[in-house]
């Protein structure tokens, strides 16, 4: 296993920047989107809620298919019409783009029941004690939208670290395409399932340190009481 060790490290290590981009980006398309189905205008209520209609629809594999062909078909079109030479899409940057742009649809809703479920007396009463509107933000909305939008952000998060399995299928060399070139070539394929489902189980322990830590965080002042 000498030889595969290292290997399989950039694999994992490529998982987590893989994981981490697509969050990033997820997450800033969800406040986007968010804002949008509470907007006034109609155009962008249509828009955003056909985005998470159809996102939420269609399979996750069925849509990472799609997004990343069809962004090489259109590289491909325009390359061809300006004559240039020919350009491929970069296997990393397409698997960040397709998972933040399937769960971006997910962190939507979230973001969306997270504000909706700020109490709108509270909002008043802060504004009411003469608070400005970037203070409004930061110190009653924003705390208080984490409170209620962290389940949902570590449901998702846990997904997408889990589907950035999924993407060794467009032809990055993550965590699961090394430990299945490993265990092709040393026939021990169960040896190293097993290597990659202890790496993803690793990650999700570590995931929930965090996530733990900033509910707490975010539940500071909260009364809880036990039935």
């Amino acid at each position: 296993m000498q030889g595969y060790i290292s290997l399989i490290c950039q694999g994992a290590w490529l998982t987590i920047i893989l994981a981490l981009a697509s969050l990033l980006l997820a997450m800033l398309l969800g406040i986007v989107c968010a804002l949008g189905k509470l907007a006034d205008s109609k155009v962008c209520n249509v828009l955003c809620q056909a985005y998470t209609s159809l996102i939420r629809g269609v399979p996750d594999l069925v849509l990472m298919m799609l997004i990343f062909f069809g962004l090489q078909f259109l590289v491909n079109n325009i390359t061809d019409y300006f004559n240039a030479s020919f350009i491929e899409v970069n296997p990393l940057m397409a698997g960040i783009f397709t998972l933040g742009f399937i769960y971006g649809a997910y962190f939507t809703e979230t973001f969306r029941g997270a504000y909706l479920a700020v109490s709108k007396n509270t909002l008043a009463a802060a504004t009411a004690l003469g608070l400005s509107k970037v203070q409004v933000f930061r110190y009653v909305m924003f705390p208080l939208m984490m409170r209620f939008a962290l389940p949902g952000i570590a449901n998702n998060w846990l997904v997408v670290l889990k589907a950035t399995a999924l993407v060794s299928l467009l032809g990055l060399s993550d965590l699961v395409k090394a430990t299945k070139n490993a265990g092709e070539a040393l026939y021990q394929p169960l040896l190293f399932a097993l290597i990659a489902g202890a790496f993803y189980l690793f990650f999700t322990s570590i995931s929930n340190i965090v996530l733990w830590w900033l509910e707490r965080r975010y539940s500071i002042g909260t009364i809880k009481t036990k039935l």
